[in-house]
Parts: structure tokens; C-alpha cells; sequence
């Protein structure tokens, strides 16, 4: 691989619905973390909250490219991912819900960021998102303690 991940990671939803986006710049990089999924190379996570997200999302992204069934669509890339087993959902404890809320109040992100998170700071994980958002620029000296990580940098 040549983006050198060792994980394990906890996706954010960025990561998983970019694959979707034949045209993306960044297509090659998500379709290397998926790769390395699928051989089973690195292990990852998914927030229950990320597979919310993910379905609405990429039911959109289908949707707009014309798919007759788009909601069967994200449906079936969600249990597709999920049927890997390097790729395992994230069970959401007291202990994930109440850091996420923590992190919340120290950083103003989405709160399904935030989640990603917590969860990765209690597996033992990596936080992995695509890019850096805009929303996250002012917060990355807090945001670096979670090790935080992302596919594309600038």
C-alpha cells in the first residue's frame, strides 16, 4: 500500500462515501483503503452514527447520478462494507457517548465527528477522515491529541 496505513482506524463518513465519486481527486487514495480492508490489512471501524450518515449520504450521491433504487443502493454499500471482517461496528457504550460529548464541548465539530473520536480514543484506534474540514482548522492543536489522521494533506 502505498499510503502506509496501519491502523486499526475508525472511518469517518468522508472516507467510506468518496469512494462513490468516480471523478474525485482523492479517488485513488480511498480505494487504497479499501483495498487494504478488503485483504484484510488493516482493521477498521464504523460508528453507528457513520452508517447513519453514510446511508443518507450516499443515497443522495446515487440519487443524483440516477440510480432507480438509490436508497437499495447505500443500503447495499453499507452491508457491504460491514460484511468484511476487518470492518466491525462500534458499539456505542457510556463511556463513547459521554467523550464524545466532552470532545464536543472543547472543539465545535459535528457532533458524528465527534463520535469518531471518542470511539477511536476508547478502541485504541486511529480517527480516519479524508481531508481536513474547514470546521476543524482552528481546533487541530486540541484535535491532535487523538491522533488524528487524514488521507489527504495540503
Amino acid at each position: 500500500m502505498n499510503l502506509n496505513l496501519k491502523g486499526p482506524y475508525v472511518l469517518d463518513t468522508s472516507v467510506v462515501v468518496e469512494y462513490l465519486d468516480e471523478s474525485s481527486p482523492f479517488r485513488l487514495k480511498v480505494e487504497e483503503v479499501y483495498l487494504a480492508i478488503g485483504l484484510g490489512e488493516i482493521k477498521a471501524y464504523l460508528t453507528p452514527l457513520t452508517v447513519s450518515e453514510t446511508l443518507y449520504v450516499a443515497s443522495r450521491i446515487y440519487r443524483e447520478a440516477g440510480s432507480k433504487k438509490p436508497n437499495k443502493d447505500a443500503e447495499e454499500l453499507v452491508n457491504w462494507l460491514l460484511s468484511y471482517p476487518s470492518v466491525k461496528l462500534v458499539e456505542l457504550t457510556r463511556e463513547v457517548a459521554m467523550l464524545a460529548g466532552e470532545i464536543r464541548k472543547t472543539v465545535r465539530i459535528s457532533l458524528i465527528d465527534c463520535y469518531v473520536l471518542a470511539a477511536s480514543k476508547v478502541l485504541g484506534a486511529k480517527p480516519l477522515f479524508l481531508k481536513l474540514e474547514r470546521e476543524m482548522e482552528q481546533y487541530m492543536d486540541n484535535l491532535r491529541r487523538y491522533n488524528i489522521h487524514f488521507l489527504v494533506s495540503y
